[in-house]
């Protein structure tokens, strides 16, 4: 099956400043992100403009994708959408080392919607950026449920540490 993402440029090759555009959507199954973080089925939106350059051709716009994920620090489940402007060079001449390759007259835009999407969805998102998480004894949502637990005891290991850093705290 051909990727919904392979251009024809061989009209951009021609003329230098040529531009074209593309806006579209494309299932997210299509990328094989092989991350749980994006969510099946849903659409990757993508909205780019491709201008010819005389060694090469700029890909420049928006791409955004659903994603869920759950709070780093109590487990609630999260979603969102990721948006990355993206700012990258094809050329059928490498001469740029993070360039993509034009192959013959065609854009492979497909890995580097992917790549783009990837880095943009957060690794260890918060439900808030004051959450105060699980407890750790007890287990139970402190943002809910207080916990009746007793608090840890010290480690009399760490009391050198814990005497240093009053001292320094004063």
């Amino acid at each position: 099956m051909p990727s919904p993402l392979l251009i024809n440029v061989a009209e951009l090759l021609r003329r230098a400043g040529s531009i074209r555009e593309i806006d579209c959507q494309v299932d997210a199954d299509d990328f094989n992100f092989d991350d749980g973080r994006i969510v099946r089925g849903s659409q990757v939106d993508i909205a780019l403009t491709l201008e010819a350059l005389t060694d090469g051709i700029v890909v420049h716009g928006t791409l955004q994708a659903n994603w869920n994920f759950e709070c780093r620090r109590c487990l609630r489940t999260l979603t969102g959408r990721a948006e990355v402007e993206v700012h990258e060079l094809y050329q059928a001449v490498i001469s740029d080392p993070d360039a993509y390759p034009i192959t013959g007259e065609q854009l492979e835009l497909l890995e580097m919607a992917r790549e783009n999407i990837l880095l943009a969805v957060p690794l260890a998102p918060l439900c808030r950026p004051d959450c105060p998480g699980l407890c750790p004894q007890c287990g139970a949502d402190l943002q809910t449920d207080p916990c009746a637990c007793s608090p840890a005891l010290r480690d009399d290991r760490w009391a050198v540490l814990d005497t240093l850093r009053d001292d320094q705290s004063q």
